[in-house]
């Protein structure tokens, strides 16, 4: 897999787990739970406001943020929404770069106003790493409340996009599949 299929997939992972993630906080009831779902707001709210900065650094253009998260908390639903505009900018994003272009170094500023100089690959990779690390804290809050997190893990999102991996044995294709399966070992501890 060339690392700009490797991106694109890896967007797509994080656009399911954003996703995933906010299906289950909706079974969070926030009369019961008012500190929790504001804590996993926030977390959430960190995350998309880093990607926006993330997407105008990435355009070359500056932004106007000053922190990494705002001083208003969202509702569950308008970020939900926020969040999945910004997941379509990421994915048709790398969609449209040449190869050349992910070892491109950009100059930009950090909100507390440090300089900054990443490769666009770095910088994708900077927000898959940072978005899957936060929602691993809003799983936790889950957890405690005694809500299943979802499983925001790489192989589950490729699997259930391509179920037909589950269909290949070991060092072998989907063809091979079926043949590996249904072949008698000649030594059962093999």
């Amino acid at each position: 897999m060339s690392t700009h299929s490797l991106l694109a997939s890896l967007f797509q992972y994080n656009a399911w787990a954003n996703h995933e993630l906010f299906a289950e906080l909706q079974r969070l009831d926030p009369q019961a739970h008012p500190a929790e779902l504001h804590a996993a707001l926030r977390i959430l709210n960190h995350i998309h406001v880093v990607e926006r900065i993330f997407v105008a650094n990435l355009q070359g253009q500056a932004h106007d943020y000053c922190a990494t998260n705002t001083p208003e908390t969202p509702t569950l639903e308008a970020l939900h929404k926020a969040m999945q505009a910004t997941d379509a900018w990421y994915l048709e994003h790398v969609a449209g770069l040449r190869a050349e272009q992910l070892h491109e170094r950009l100059s930009f500023s950090f909100v507390d106003g440090d300089a900054g100089c990443m490769s666009r690959e770095e910088m994708l990779a900077h927000i898959i790493s940072h978005g899957g690390y936060h929602r691993g804290a809003v799983g936790r809050i889950m957890a405690q409340l005694a809500l299943a997190p979802p499983r925001d893990i790489y192989t589950r999102f490729l699997h259930q996009a391509e179920p037909e991996r589950r269909q290949v044995s070991p060092g072998g294709t989907p063809e091979a599949a079926s043949a590996n399966f249904s072949a008698t070992p000649t030594n059962p501890g093999e």
